[in-house]
């Protein structure tokens, strides 16, 4: 007879089918109060971000806080973290697939979903830079009478293929994991539901078949998604790495930004998977050892980009590079030196409070460490951004920027618009796959020596 050790797994292997399906549907189309006061702060956050656009706009971008040197700022800043945010959703559930890490299920549905709509969110922010929309269709290789064509040698243009091509990839992966549960609702609906979710489901009917296929692709698009995902984000990091401004022309910069990509997504997988699990009565199937496991995870990545942080720093001293000597003592001492310790303290100290299993297996401390480690990697993308541009080669340009309304209302509203997205989707579609949930509970029960099947 095994031994059962993990309580949460013994309460699992007892849940049948039936169980995983009420509590995953009865979360659905009956919004709480708890849920409509979230939606309203997030929609307020939304309606703050659209004014503040629009008055910009019509404005003008000099309401923004781009200047002369630093014409990147608070928008680029934004733009970089949320699409740090985007890769780490569909990597983290990539990699996990092609590992067969067991603690993956209950996570990756809302680290996808996270991956799309932060996607979405940050690819509104090249536009938000640009001042005058109606120019962006120079960045567009589409034929024109005027015979002007984009500089395909751009690190910018690199970034539009590069997004694009992931958006692609991360929304298909997401769509496809989704199928056989928008099946499983569509046959448990009626009438105008019932007729959306049959027509998202693609004729889904489980035969042995479709399985077989939707086995298949899905692994195609794991192993796809995998090195896209590294080699997207490197290509984001070569916006800078290729320049020759101090701080950023390093070699580091790819792996630096794809192991801060992973640190800001599992931090940003804890932010809303603990508020859905506390309520919206997940906690089944989102147990505190698949938290407590991203929390460990959280530890490895924050470690990694602490070396990376030193390492920076002792390159700069080791090269014996006037310039970049400059620029990295400016970044601890000069004038945006709280950032920089803010980002030190938030990404590389403050995780390895998970080492202990108390604060690792504590909610509370969960959510507030992981907010900390959000704002910790916004803070470092605004370092590397920032302090490059305002303390470059000519002291005769050295400045600050002056943070304005219309930023900050722009860059806080950005949340709300990403959380509004998230709200929605947990209320229509499921957001823990019930499916392979199922699949989980088998596992559990074959490793248990629980004898029986779900029913």
């Amino acid at each position: 007879m095994s031994v059962i050790r993990d309580p949460d797994a013994e309460k699992l292997a007892r849940m049948e089918f039936d169980e995983v399906d009420r509590t995953v549907e009865g979360s659905l189309w009956r919004p709480t109060k708890f849920y409509f006061a979230g939606l309203a702060i997030t929609v307020g956050l939304l309606l703050m971000f659209k004014g503040a656009w629009i008055d910009q706009v019509i404005r003008g971008i000099g309401l923004s806080s781009k200047t002369n040197p630093a014409g990147w700022t608070l928008y680029i800043t934004t733009f970089v973290f949320w699409v740090g945010i985007a890769h780490s959703g569909t990597l983290i559930s990539a990699i996990l697939y092609l590992f067969r890490a067991k603690w993956r299920t209950s996570i990756y549905r809302a680290a996808e979903a996270m991956t799309v709509f932060a996607i979405m969110t940050a690819g509104l922010f090249p536009l938000i830079h640009l001042g005058r929309l109606w120019r962006m269709y120079y960045i567009l290789p589409i034929p024109n009478q005027r015979e002007l064509w984009p500089n395909f040698t751009s690190p910018l243009m690199w970034d539009v293929v590069a997004v694009n091509t992931y958006l692609t990839v991360s929304t298909m992966f997401f769509y496809l994991g989704l199928i056989p549960d928008i099946a499983s609702l569509r046959d448990r609906t009626h009438g105008l539901k019932h007729r959306i979710y049959a027509l998202l489901a693609l004729n889904w009917v489980g035969s042995e078949n479709q399985w077989r296929y939707y086995k298949q692709a899905y692994m195609f698009f794991a192993a796809l998604a995998t090195p896209l995902v590294i080699s997207v984000h490197s290509v984001v990091s070569w916006d800078f790495a290729v320049s020759i401004i101090p701080g950023w022309h390093s070699t580091i910069f790819a792996p630096y930004f794809v192991a801060g990509a992973i640190h800001s997504g599992l931090a940003m997988v804890l932010t809303l998977l603990i508020p859905l699990r506390s309520r919206m009565k997940y906690k089944n199937l989102i147990r505190l050892v698949d938290l407590e496991n991203v929390a460990k995870t959280l530890v490895f990545t924050g470690l990694i980009v602490g070396y990376s942080y030193i390492t920076e720093f002792f390159v700069a001293w080791y090269s014996g590079n006037g310039f970049e000597k400059s620029v990295f003592l400016y970044r601890a001492v000069g004038d945006y030196k709280a950032f920089f310790w803010t980002m030190f303290t938030c990404n590389a100290i403050v995780p390895l409070f998970f080492l202990s299993k108390r604060i690792r297996t504590s909610i509370p401390w969960l959510f507030v460490i992981s907010i900390l480690v959000n704002i910790g990697m916004w803070c470092e993308r605004f370092v590397i951004i920032t302090t490059s541009l305002s303390h470059d080669f000519l002291p005769y340009s050295w400045g600050t920027i002056k943070m304005t309304p219309t930023d900050l209302m722009i860059v806080i509203g950005s949340f709300g618009l990403f959380l509004t997205l998230f709200l929605i989707f947990s209320k229509t579609l499921p957001p823990v796959a019930t499916t392979e949930m199922k699949e989980a509970i088998e596992l559990e029960r074959e490793d248990l020596g629980l004898a029986g099947g779900a029913h």
